[in-house]
Parts: structure tokens; C-alpha cells; sequence
């Protein structure tokens, strides 16, 4: 079971603790990224800003483009986004899962996971919170000082 909202991994990219929108009536997940460039036809290179409502602590990631897709955000704006496949971890359970990368600035999550990646892995509890748990302590940018490593992907 999952809640509305739950702290998730990315393990990797080397981000321990993300907190994400379950939201069953997306189809997609959805990344909140800065600083977002093609590095070449296949890959792409971004900042992750793990951290709600602040702007440090970001994380320095490469991932391999598998594709370019046509996204309708919550306000009905149409753009195109670019799609990576990010290693997702919740639950006691790993497993790869594509993601569109885009700015969710004015968002209330950093995360948003959409239903094709929990589907046949959970079902959801819409009046719960962080079923599967919180992280040991609160998330704070010394949980990232790692150095940024741009070769990190997922």
C-alpha cells in the first residue's frame, strides 16, 4: 500500500530521499530538474533539487534519453518533454521506471510518480500519508554534500 505522498529514493542518481505525489490519475512521473542540457543525442544532464521549497542541495546527474514525449500538465498546457528511465526505490522494492523531466517549480512536489510506475507493485491509499515510512531523519543538504558527479546515471 502507498499513500498519497511518500518519500522515495533514487539510488542512482544519489538521491537518498525525494518526497513524491503519488498521483493515479497521471500516466507519467514527472522530475522537477534545473539546468537541464543534451550532451549528446542519447543523453542528457541535469541538477535534481531533492529539497522542497529550497534551492540547494541540488545533485549533479547524467541519464540516457530513451525518447521525447508530448505532456499535458495540471493546467492543461501541452509541452514536450524528454523521457529518462530513473531507478526508483519504495517499499523494500527496486525497479526502473521512465520519467519526464521538467521545471515543477510552482508545484507543491519535487516527485510526482504516476500510476504506470506503481502499477501491479501497489495500490493506493488516498486518505494516508507515507505508508511506507519516513526517512530515518529529516532530509537536510548535508544528506547530499556528496561532491556532484556528472557520470553518476541511473
Amino acid at each position: 500500500m502507498l499513500g498519497w505522498r511518500e518519500w522515495i529514493s533514487l539510488p542512482g542518481l544519489g538521491v537518498p530521499w525525494i518526497k513524491a505525489k503519488v498521483d493515479t490519475g497521471a500516466r507519467t512521473s514527472a522530475l522537477h530538474v534545473t539546468a537541464l542540457e543534451e550532451v549528446d543525442a542519447e543523453t542528457v544532464r541535469f541538477l535534481i533539487h531533492p529539497q522542497q521549497r529550497r534551492s540547494g542541495g541540488e545533485v549533479s546527474a547524467r541519464a540516457r534519453l530513451v525518447d521525447r514525449r508530448r505532456v499535458r500538465s495540471s493546467s492543461g498546457a501541452a509541452e514536450e518533454r524528454p523521457v529518462v528511465e530513473l531507478k526508483v526505490a519504495l517499499g523494500g522494492l527496486q525497479w526502473p521506471v521512465e520519467v519526464t523531466l521538467t521545471r515543477r517549480d510552482q508545484m507543491g512536489f519535487r516527485m510526482l510518480l504516476g500510476r504506470t510506475a506503481i502499477r501491479g507493485r501497489f495500490l493506493v491509499d488516498p486518505g494516508a500519508s507515507y505508508i511506507q515510512g519516513r526517512p530515518p531523519h529529516a532530509p537536510t543538504s548535508s544528506d547530499l554534500d556528496s561532491p556532484p558527479n556528472p557520470d553518476r546515471n541511473s
